[in-house]
């Protein structure tokens, strides 16, 4: 059976989407440059906020999630894998990891794309500040 959660959240000017490692969203309204990661703002969730359902299924190391993002006219979809050590406890962040490393704040790991690999076209989507976010959490267990 799978989970679903969805995510509303909103763009910012700041937004750059260049970490090679990682992507997020928060639900921090503020963002500087330096924050190379986070691709959007205004979240309705952090990591804490998901449902118990989902951070059951999720941490497993056979879980699948998928992030699918829409911005606009735009869409990314992001496949990633769930791990036992999850432990959900940031209330502010979601980062979604290329590497298997686990904090409060992670939400999956092994991430097949990060925030450089997504297309300038969705970025700019994302810059606009008044852009809503829509992001789907999907976790499903196959085995």
């Amino acid at each position: 059976m799978k989970i679903t959660e969805i995510i509303h959240a909103r763009g910012h000017e700041n937004v750059t989407s260049t970490n090679k490692t990682t992507f997020e969203i928060t639900k921090e309204t503020h963002l500087t440059k330096r924050g190379d990661c986070i691709i959007a703002v205004s979240a309705t969730k952090g990591a804490r906020n998901l449902s118990p359902e989902f951070k059951q299924k999720a941490k497993n190391k056979h879980a699948r999630i998928r992030i699918e993002i829409k911005a606009g006219n735009e869409v990314e979809t992001v496949n990633a894998r769930g791990d036992p050590n999850l432990t959900f406890t940031d209330s502010q962040d979601l980062v979604i990891r290329k590497s298997e490393y686990v904090c409060g704040r992670t939400l999956a790991v092994l991430a097949d794309k990060v925030a450089k690999d997504f297309s300038r076209a969705f970025v700019e989507e994302l810059r606009n500040s008044s852009q809503e976010v829509k992001i789907t959490l999907t976790v499903d267990n196959p085995i």
